[in-house]
């Protein structure tokens, strides 16, 4: 460093050798006529000579050394900031030799300005602030407006802001707000102008050399670190746009930022300059190098303070690193974490709050002290660039982790936070703006962000080498700092090179010596005993997601290392360690993607060795060497402990998608005849238990080993093995168990469980048909549970857990229709079936009830249709032939019978039932011998599709049915003789014989005698009704007078009808022929149940076959392309396609695996007939274009769904449209997704 620099006073006047009050009184009377005259236009100034304004100066520089009690010092700045402007408008009131050569009183006016800026015992006054803000605005203003400052002026204006800055900078902090304030706007005014002389007159190397040896010195500030970060971010959002072009992602910083740099700055000026700005602080990680730091006496005694803010400092520098390391990978950087709760593993108070600001806020605020505006501890959450993602399918995923304190994430929303702005003015009256009056200010609180889905690395972004060459060197001394009070800065740098790590591009190759040291760091940075840093294992496990997933050479390594970690984490289920600094959701989270890049490792390298580095000095005392095959069973433990611990929404979401990828794995490997995963000789069985975590204190969760035979702790089941039959049961079982415990209140869980439940119930593997039936029992028991809740848990979300669940027993009915074939289960299937149609089960009432007597009380309207679909579903899988039953239609069944159209077609009979099925009824002709059989071909179409079934009464069982039905009729009996037996003479009495020897009583009084109350009016009437009596027992007695016997006629049964309205007879057995399902609509509006058609109408056949066209499964449309990396245009696009060398055979295989090759012809009555053939006979030589749509499609279906995948070709959509407009085309169509 230049010592006269740093250590001469400045300049001193001849008015210090007499007594002080000579010198006032001096001072006084030459400054107020001078003062007196800068305010009047017309007024020259008396300074004539060179000798004359010498003088004066001497006087004015005393002058600024003076108390300021008085208007002394503030009158001598005003002449002094005045006289400035003699290169930029020179005035009258400026002396003529100051005119003249500016340039050389200019400059030692600036020496003279030196002084008022000495250490002196009212510098915290607002007066004080208020004179310094004045010359720097006068230096700023003449920097800014002047065009013809030489070079030697540069040079003293930035001497003169390197001394200041010194003055006031080099001493240890102070916490008065003046100084801080004027410390803040000193250092902002000192690199804007730098930056200005960079622009204009490039500063020379050794005033480069004494700035960067000046700036080690004041480290200890925070303001030094944050305008050095601020300058460097804004450097660099103009240098990648120079070097990489504008395709490059735009790193964003705010406005007043961005004006630091002239406009006018060169290209090449840019890039120099930032490169020197970037090490004019040296090496940050020197601030926690207390002999570096140390070697000034001001850094010696901030260093000797209990309270420094050295930690907070050093983390500043190195988050302002990686937010350039961001830069140059291409990722937008809009916010980051808060960071302040790491403070409490570096051991400094809390009692200083701090903010971070970074420069894609745009976002400027004011607060004092300065203090509060440094940046708050934490980590930094991954980029969005943090290489390919991992390959595992998410289920639902889509709302955001929540906080700590956030609400479930089913009834959580997401909220934009409000960012106000601020403004800091300055203590003078000036109006003039001034950018840098705001830009430093950083926000006053930072808002807490979740693992949101971030964009990927720019594919223009530089090598890795080339970055690390850049800021390797710091990153890997800062990552390797072993002191638990330097946490964080040192967590910063080793997430940041695991974001470098993990941006690596395929087949891009990295100096071995920082693979080494990175390896090296990661391996300090993981270790779980008690000396571990939380701070830094929090940090690599945020950043490296996809460090698996990058092909780096030896990553392997870090296998056991990674085991442990996540182990650690994933396990503990309060991270009390990790919460002072890290949302437990997101790190967990983290966890979880890194368990779940580690899972597939075993299955596809099973012999590849994991060892143990130096002696297992930076690993767990449970990670031994072995093979990956060795780690597949503690991989399996930390994921279903995992799903234990894991209490968030999202994550277990993600946990339960894993389950199911690795179960299809399994199967899919022993499908292909590679040996199982076996377990050796004694088994080993692994436990879910509670032990005490040292680090928390609280209980923690951990797996545990023996072989002492099935131990059950509290947690989970024991997993003896890691077979795909094995595991597929255990996962099944603990799906089923936590449905109906700790899972029923959440939605989202609900319905992801559902859906990996019947993922599981398609693939195949090797399990007893006991297990595939428990599984659907503990489905229809879910069903019936969630459906027998008290009414006030009902809700949207319960019904639509209560469809996800038939939908489920849909699937495992549809894949397992042998099931069926057992009377309960499929009595099971039919309960729950009528359980969502009516609301209650048959079997539970006490008194069996008939169809049209039970009340209809479905939970929902959706929970019934669900129900019948899956009712429907049953009777499609279930003894059904779908090939047959859906060919039959009219024309069929007239075919059948070898009948002319006109003489059948009239005879179908069109009904619709409960206003959702039609009903085509064609009552058969019946020979002799079905006779006494009515029969009806019926054809139904309703929502499941058209299906026919022929119908025959008999009046026994098909079992036993060994005869004809003609002998059920008993034959005609012999005629009786009709003197056959005793006539016997009966005579009915109307009383008993008794009648009258029963002693009467009084209440057989109490009605009188009809003779007794018989009028006059009355008499003619009874006499009549005595001569009808009289008549009648005349008529009754004739047989008897005439003396001839009755004879009784023998009852024979009547002779078997040969004639049915068969169409009649069946709606009556269903019930469906009664007043109430064919009463009259009337004004209601609503049909009956049952309604016939006209099926004689114009159009009634057209219409029933354009119905019988549409489909009644699911029907999607999937459209795949190739896309190269680069390719924008559909032409490009469209032809990778057309041959088998343009696309790799991973993309044959993977089409191979969507579904069978289908031949498409066009039927003459408009419908599709698909033949299926073999893919490779098919593919050919393509590259997938064959299966365009206009021969040949993919398609995948079952009994509910069906899927066709196509994949556009340039030959086939040049004949439609042109290739600029297929992809809006594609975009504009929504029902056809694009894969």
């Amino acid at each position: 460093m230049d010592q006269s620099l740093s250590s001469e006073r400045g300049h001193v006047s001849v008015l210090s050798c007499f007594p002080p009050s000579v010198g006032k009184d001096v001072v006084v009377a030459v400054v107020k006529p001078l003062r007196a005259g800068l305010g009047n236009p017309d007024t020259c100034s008396r300074l004539y000579t060179d000798r004359q304004v010498k003088w004066t100066m001497e006087v004015l520089c005393y002058g600024l050394t003076l108390p300021l009690d008085g208007d002394t010092v503030k009158m001598c700045v005003d002449v002094y900031t005045d006289w400035l402007m003699a290169l930029v408008s020179p005035r009258d009131s400026i002396p003529l030799p100051i005119r003249r050569e500016p340039d050389l009183y200019i400059q030692q006016i600036l020496r003279h300005l030196i002084s008022l800026f000495a250490p002196r015992s009212d510098q915290v006054s607002l007066v004080y602030l208020s004179l310094c803000q004045q010359v720097l605005c006068a230096v700023q203003t003449l920097a800014r407006d002047s065009a013809v400052m030489s070079r030697d002026t540069w040079q003293t204006l930035l001497r003169f802001l390197l001394r200041i800055n010194h003055t006031m900078l080099a001493p240890p902090n102070t916490t008065g707000v003046v100084s801080e304030q004027l410390s803040h706007l000193s250092m902002v005014v000192l690199f804007e102008m730098w930056l200005l002389s960079c622009s204009r007159c490039f500063p020379s190397h050794s005033l480069w050399l004494t700035g960067r040896q000046m700036l080690s010195s004041w480290r200890h500030q925070p303001v030094v670190v944050e305008q050095w970060c601020r300058v460097n971010t804004a450097l660099t959002s103009r240098l990648l746009l120079l070097t990489f072009g504008p395709s490059f992602p735009c790193f964003e910083v705010p406005d007043e930022d961005a004006a630091l740099i002239p406009a006018e700055m060169d290209d090449q000026r840019v890039s120099h300059t930032w490169f020197r700005f970037l090490h004019l602080l040296s090496n940050p990680v020197d601030l926690s190098r207390h002999v570096i730091v140390g070697t000034t006496p001001s850094s010696q005694e901030e260093a000797l303070r209990g309270d420094n803010l050295l930690p907070k400092i050093f983390f500043r520098a190195m988050r302002g690193v990686s937010t350039l390391v961001d830069a140059f990978l291409g990722v937008t950087v809009v916010n980051k974490e808060p960071t302040q709760r790491l403070l409490s593993n570096t051991g400094l108070p809390q009692s200083i709050h701090f903010r971070d600001r970074l420069p894609s806020l745009g976002v400027a605020l004011t607060r004092s002290p300065f203090k509060d505006r440094l940046p708050s501890y934490g980590l930094s959450r991954p980029r969005s660039g943090s290489a390919p993602p991992t390959p595992v399918n998410i289920l639902s995923m889509l709302s955001a982790p929540p906080s700590i304190t956030s609400p479930p994430p089913h009834s959580r929303r997401l909220k934009p936070a409000n960012v106000s702005k601020a403004t800091s003015k300055p203590l003078t009256t000036s109006s003039s703006p001034h950018h840098w009056k705001t830009s430093s200010q950083p926000p006053a609180s930072t808002t807490h962000l979740c693992s949101s889905p971030r964009p990927s690395p720019s594919p223009l972004r530089c090598n890795m080498d080339s970055l690390l060459h850049l800021f390797g060197c710091w990153l890997f001394d800062a990552a390797q700092i072993n002191h638990n009070r330097w946490a964080a800065g040192r967590g910063e740098a080793c997430g940041t090179l695991c974001r470098i790590f993990t941006c690596k591009k395929t087949a891009e190759d990295i100096l071995p010596i920082y693979l080494s040291r990175f390896y090296l760091v990661l391996l300090q940075g993981l270790q779980v005993s008690e000396e571990a840093c939380p701070p830094v294992l929090a940090s690599i496990l945020l950043n490296s997601t996809c460090l698996f997933c990058c092909d780096l050479k030896g990553v392997n390594l870090l296998l056991p290392a990674f085991i442990s970690a996540v182990e650690n984490v994933l396990l503990d289920r309060d991270l009390l360690r990790f919460k002072n600094f890290v949302t437990p959701v997101d790190l967990r989270r983290a966890s979880i993607f890194i368990l779940l890049s580690l899972l597939p490792l075993p299955l596809h390298f099973p012999s590849v060795q994991s060892e143990v580095l130096l002696d297992g000095q930076f690993s767990g005392d449970d990670v031994t060497a072995g093979t990956y095959q060795s780690l597949m069973p503690r991989l399996i433990s930390v994921l279903i402990g995992a799903l234990h611990t894991e209490t968030d929404a999202s994550n277990t979401q993600i946990i339960l998608a894993a389950m199911l990828n690795l179960v299809q794995d399994l199967a899919l490997l022993e499908a292909a005849g590679q040996p199982k995963q076996e377990t050796p000789k004694c088994s080993t069985y692994f436990h879910f238990q509670e032990t005490k975590s040292q680090h928390s204190g609280a209980g923690r969760p951990r797996w545990t080993t023996g072989t002492s035979g099935p131990r059950r702790t509290r947690g989970t089941n024991t997993i003896l093995s890691h077979s795909a039959g094995i595991l597929w049961v255990q996962f099944v079982h603990l799906l089923t168990q936590c449905l109906t415990a700790q899972w029923r209140n959440d939605s989202a869980v609900c319905l992801s469980a559902l859906e990996v439940l019947g993922g599981l119930a398609k693939v195949e593997v090797n399990v007893e048909q006991s297990e595939r039936r428990r599984a659907l029992s503990s489905v229809c028991c879910y069903i019936e549970f969630q459906c027998s809740r008290p009414p006030p848990l009902h809700s949207r979300d319960l019904h639509s857990i209560i469809v996800a669940a038939f939908t489920c027993l849909n699937t495992w009915v549809t894949r397992h229709p042998a099931m069926l074939d057992q009377q309960e289960c499929l009595l099971e299937v039919l309960e729950i079936v009528e359980l969502g149609i009516s609301g209650t089960k048959s079997k539970r009432e006490e008194e069996v009830r008939c169809k049209e007597e039970k009340e209809l009380n479905p939970v929902s309207l959706r929970v019934k249709e669900a129900a019948e679909v899956t009712l429907n579903c049953v009777m499609q899988v279930l003894g059904a032939v779908p090939s047959l039953g859906g060919l039959l239609d009219e024309d069929a069944l007239i075919r059948c019978y070898s009948l002319s159209d006109s003489s059948l077609r009239k005879k179908f009979r069109y009904f619709v039932l409960d206003s959702s099925v039609i009903m085509a009824m064609l009552e058969q002709p019946q020979g002799p011998e079905d006779a006494s059989c009515p029969s009806l071909a019926m054809l139904i179409r309703g929502p499941s599709g058209r299906h026919s079934w022929t119908l025959q009464l008999h009046l026994q069982p098909r079992e036993g049915r060994t005869h004809t039905q003609h002998f059920l009729i008993p034959g005609c009996r012999a005629a009786a003789q009709e003197d056959a037996g005793i006539q016997c003479s009966i005579k009915n009495p109307q009383f008993p014989e008794n009648i009258e020897r029963v002693p009467s009583v009084k209440a057989d009084r109490s009605i009188p005698a009809l003779h007794e109350t018989v009028t006059e009016e009355m008499q003619p009437q009874l006499e009549r009704l005595q001569t009808t009596f009289q008549r009648q027992q005349q008529v009754e007695a004739q047989p008897l007078l005439s003396g001839r016997s009755v004879v009784m006629a023998t009852c024979r049964p009547p002779p078997p009808v040969t004639g049915f309205q068969t169409a009649r007879l069946f709606l009556s057995h269903l019930g469906l022929l009664t007043p109430e399902t064919l009463k009259d609509p009337g004004t209601s509006g609503v049909l009956a149940q049952l309604v016939s058609l006209d099926s004689s109408l114009h159009g009634f056949s057209e219409d029933l076959k354009r119905l019988d066209q549409l489909p009644s499964r699911n029907c999607d449309s999937a459209f795949i392309f190739y896309i190269r990396a680069g390719q924008r245009m559909a032409a490009e696009i469209l032809s990778n396609v057309e041959s088998s060398s343009s696309v790799l055979s991973h993309f044959l295989d993977f089409l191979s695996s969507l579904g069978r090759p289908m031949e498409v012809r066009q039927h003459q009555m408009g419908k599709v007939i698909t033949d299926s053939l073999e893919f490779p006979t098919v593919i050919g030589d393509s590259g997938g274009g064959v299966f365009n749509g206009e021969k040949f499609i993919l398609m995948y279906a079952d009994a509910l769904t069906e899927i066709t995948f196509i994949v556009p070709s340039s030959s086939s959509h040049s004949r439609v449209e042109r290739p600029d407009r297929l992809g809006r085309k594609l975009r504009g169509h929504r029902e056809v997704p694009s894969v």
